[in-house]
């Protein structure tokens, strides 16, 4: 598609609530459930804004997560030439995702993700204990956020955790909708030249780590290549620790906004209230806000409106998780709330492979960093968090602290 008629919206749309959807997208939800909207090189794409479109869509056969299809709606330049240049099983369809995938599910099955919890929280409270034996104020991303799920995913890939700064570098040029084509296929042929020869020590001495087990029943058997195993190992590196930390970071923000909410999950001891205020954040905040990207390879009917084949579509999860026909009071933050039927990770066969890790996570950092710092607050106005508009991965680049 090319049109670029001027009355096509812009999207991604502008905020003016640091922690709500644009509201064009609640027009659009309400007026223009599917609808053109115009991109960044000035094609459009499918908007689906509604809850129950979104998830008949995104199950349906007939819609493609293929980047390299004609017509897929790429979120920037830079995005574009890295997908296309780097390509892993998130950007396949069926049958060959099915076979990428299952080479990964049971080491997130819920049971096997449920053993980690230990760890993870030992992983909290040690640097809670470090944030504690510090001189406040302290910025929570660097200090707390970003480091939690860094050390959790670096020990389940078998990643030297000593080589963070590099890979979350790597990381940031890859996410960020500022980066160029170059320098974002740059940034991934660094992050994939090092986890290649990461595989190949793994190859000589294999450990008890994901990346050793990928090399042993699939590279020694050569079901994939050295190439395939770190194309792999980079999406789960950089999704493991981007989204998690974002998640901490936003979702702490949104807490301190609402006071009696997290006075209420602070004082509470019940894992099922905590694991409910988790996926009420989840839904609340959609840090993934770019939409799930799509393209469709026949023709298709949504919400009675033909989409052609080789027409791209923008599932707007943060507008279908604020749905008032899935979610009453949609944008109003409620722990209570039964949400877990929310679409942040997605829906279908694509949904997050990782998320049963990210709730544990979730889980732990939100039932016990407030509690052990209850007095935790906001150390700048909230007219001065630098929030990150600029990156495929929503959150607050930095959060001043104190207590």
């Amino acid at each position: 598609m090319t049109d670029t008629i001027s009355d096509v919206p812009a999207f991604p749309m502008k905020r003016d609530c640091p922690f709500d959807p644009p509201p064009e997208l609640s027009r659009l939800r309400a007026d223009s459930p599917v609808s053109r909207v115009r991109l960044w090189d000035g094609s459009t794409a499918w908007l689906i804004a509604r809850y129950d479109d979104q998830r008949a869509l995104l199950s349906d056969p007939r819609v493609s997560a293929d980047v390299t299809r004609p017509g897929y709606p790429h979120v920037t330049a830079a995005s574009a030439a890295r997908r296309k240049h780097s390509r892993s099983f998130i950007s396949m369809d069926n049958p060959e995702h099915d076979v990428y995938r299952r080479m990964l599910t049971g080491n997130f099955m819920v049971k096997r993700v449920e053993a980690l919890r230990p760890k993870v929280q030992q992983i909290v409270d040690g640097l809670i204990d470090d944030m504690l034996g510090g001189t406040p104020p302290i910025d929570l991303v660097t200090a707390f956020a970003l480091p939690v799920p860094s050390l959790v995913i670096c020990r389940l890939l078998g990643v030297p955790y000593a080589d963070h700064a590099f890979f979350q570098r790597c990381s940031r040029a890859l996410i960020s909708t500022r980066s160029t084509p170059e320098q974002a296929v740059a940034a991934a042929d660094e992050l994939k030249d090092y986890l290649a020869r990461l595989a190949d020590v793994k190859n000589g001495e294999p450990a008890d780590d994901l990346l050793s087990r990928l090399v042993v029943e699939q590279l020694r058997t050569g079901r994939m290549t050295r190439s395939q195993i770190a194309d792999m190992t980079m999406l789960l590196l950089v999704a493991g620790h981007e989204t998690t930390a974002n998640m901490i970071g936003l979702g702490t923000l949104t807490l301190l906004q609402h006071p009696d909410q997290l006075a209420e999950l602070r004082g509470s001891e019940d894992p099922k209230l905590v694991a409910g205020a988790v996926e009420e954040l989840l839904r609340y905040l959609n840090i993934t806000h770019s939409g799930r990207r799509r393209v469709a390879i026949e023709d298709i009917e949504v919400g009675g409106q033909l989409i052609k084949a080789g027409e791209g579509i923008i599932a707007a999860n943060d507008s279908g998780n604020r749905d008032e026909n899935a979610f009453p009071d949609p944008d109003m933050l409620d722990i209570h709330r039964q949400a877990r039927h929310h679409v942040a990770f997605g829906y279908g066969i694509h949904q997050c492979l990782g998320q049963p890790l990210a709730r544990v996570e979730l889980q732990v950092v939100y039932g016990t960093l407030y509690r052990r710092i209850p007095t935790l607050r906001l150390a700048v106005p909230l007219e001065e968090v630098n929030f990150k508009h600029d990156m495929l991965v929503y959150g607050v680049h930095e959060l001043p602290v104190s207590w």
